[in-house]
């Protein structure tokens, strides 16, 4: 599977009481990957809506990811997104098998993104970029970043943080295989609207190829 494509990244609040809706309109404009992210502890709601989009996802072909959880994500069958808090990704490798999707957040560092290829991830993620509604503190990266990134590494790199459709060509353009877009998909007024967004980003990402 080559991944390259649009990465949605859920955000518990923002799609309160209509995460499958909305997840399916941007499944309905193409999503390579899907991001569960919640980081609440109420576990029973987490397997179940973990489950839900599992089985969503795979109507469309696409692969769910969850944030954080590797335990959760052997449970069923899924792949694991981890941060640099979140330990090592050996064991996460050695759990998940070899053919699970495990993506790393190296913010803005190549040494990370070259110890996480050495620890087994299918891809790493650089970010933020821009001003983030959902980690607005985060460190920021630049363009700079990418060109490094592009020319040391031989894995998919995943670009994240406040990326709209008004700024994701640079990034595109500069390498990035994987757009992530939490806010910048999913903050619109209908599931239409979602689904257009989807489109847009897909053809952003297929004229630059």
């Amino acid at each position: 599977m080559t991944l390259r494509g649009l990465y949605a990244i859920t955000d518990s609040q923002l799609l309160a009481g209509k995460m499958l809706t909305y997840v399916e309109a941007a499944l309905d404009g193409g999503l390579t990957l899907l991001q569960y992210r919640d980081k609440s502890s109420d576990e029973a709601r987490r397997l179940r809506e973990a489950e839900a989009l599992r089985d969503l996802c795979a109507r469309y072909n696409t692969r769910l990811i969850i944030n954080d959880d590797a335990e959760l994500a052997a449970r069923l069958g899924v792949g694991v997104h981890l941060g640099q808090t979140d330990g090592p990704l050996t064991p996460a490798r050695a759990l998940l098998g070899p053919k699970a999707i495990i993506g790393s957040t190296c913010h803005s560092q190549i040494d990370l993104a070259e110890q996480a290829a050495k620890e087994g991830a299918s891809y790493v993620a650089f970010g933020r970029f821009f001003n983030s509604s959902t980690k607005p503190g985060a460190p920021t990266a630049t363009l700079d970043v990418l060109d490094k990134a592009r020319s040391q590494l031989k894995l998919p790199i995943c670009v994240i943080g406040g990326i709209t459709l008004d700024n994701a060509a640079p990034l595109v353009a500069h390498g990035a295989d994987l757009l992530a877009v939490v806010h910048g998909l999913f903050g619109a007024d209908s599931t239409r609207e979602v689904t257009r967004r989807a489109l847009a980003f897909n053809q952003l990402l297929n004229t630059e190829s």
